[in-house]
């Protein structure tokens, strides 16, 4: 057998599929479905159960599949070693990064590390957290940058740095006055919040949980952009919560509704996460060193108090 017939499995395995296993794979079904067809007939057992529909794995397939992971990681790892000796930086990453960080971060470091990396293809997504744990897991990204922890076994997370929740809070509000402002001052039944779906929205209400409240329905208006959320407040419908990078773009007439939490400053963590098989690693850490330094500029807050990105039901996004 080889590795491309077990990466022939694998993508069986992973889309239920011959149809479009070999599409993803950029072969033709029948040379596909021959390739598994030759390591079943070499081992003398069926991988797939083909009377299934979707496709399904055998019990001894569900073994093969196992081990096929861990055999064409490590034939991945043998080409990382050839190209970390020969100190060469380049071919195609695969980054996923949350939608709430996109907008802030990216800007900060892709041309920086597009001229001082200009070998490495870099391919971004923005995608939700689940999403990113999926496909790490699947080996359809080298990398993220998501809120974490995680707590997700397979996974290793390098933390880039802690974010401030920074309060946005119209002229007219009751708490305007105030210079910095505690959690205790946040009225749940008021916030604006991000869709349901986002990380950003899962931390603030364990914030506000931290806080003792306990309400049963607790937003009034959801919007998927930080920009909307900042406009209905102006419009008096509330008070929102931004991360502190996104404060930094604001114009000033804006500016002067933010408000401070007093310390330990509630915060996000935000790293780098990637499978424990630590491929492309030389990779992954060229882009923590870039991120690493325009971040550390940008962001000077040492006493934070980090709230957890995961809802009380689910993983954030």
């Amino acid at each position: 057998m080889t590795i491309t017939q077990l990466q022939y499995v694998l993508a069986v395995a992973e889309h239920k599929n011959f149809t479009l296993a070999a599409e993803k794979c950029f072969v033709t079904q029948p040379t596909l479905s021959m390739q598994i067809q030759k390591i079943e007939e070499e081992l003398n057992i069926q991988i797939f159960d083909r009377t299934k529909k979707p496709i399904q794995l055998t019990d001894i397939g569900q073994k093969i599949v196992t081990q096929a992971k861990n055999i064409v990681i490590e034939a991945d790892r043998i080409k990382d070693i050839v190209e970390h000796q020969k100190g060469f930086i380049g071919g195609e990453f695969k980054l996923g990064i949350i939608p709430t960080v996109t907008p802030t971060l990216l800007p900060m470091f892709l041309n920086n590390f597009i001229k001082k990396y200009p070998k490495v293809k870099l391919i971004i997504e923005e995608l939700n957290t689940d999403e990113i744990i999926n496909r790490l897991k699947n080996g359809h990204l080298d990398a993220a940058i998501a809120s974490t922890p995680l707590n997700e076994e397979k996974l290793k997370e390098i933390v880039l740095y802690y974010e401030p929740f920074v309060a946005y809070v119209p002229e007219n509000h009751k708490i305007a006055s105030k210079k910095e402002i505690e959690v205790s001052d946040l009225n749940i039944d008021e916030i604006l919040l991000l869709q349901d779906g986002h990380c950003f929205r899962d931390g603030i209400l364990n914030l506000c949980k931290n806080a003792g409240s306990s309400h049963a329905n607790p937003f009034q208006l959801e919007s998927g952009s930080f920009e909307t959320l900042i406009k209905l407040a102006n419009e008096g419908l509330g008070t929102t919560l931004l991360p502190y990078l996104h404060t930094l773009d604001l114009n000033e007439k804006d500016k002067k509704n933010l408000h401070h939490f007093i310390e330990p400053k509630p915060a996000r963590e935000v790293s780098l996460i990637f499978p424990k098989s630590e491929l492309k690693i030389h990779i992954i850490d060229a882009l923590r060193t870039t991120v690493a330094a325009v971040i550390k500029g940008a962001i000077a807050f040492h006493d934070v108090q980090i709230i957890s990105p995961l809802s009380k039901n689910k993983k954030g996004a």
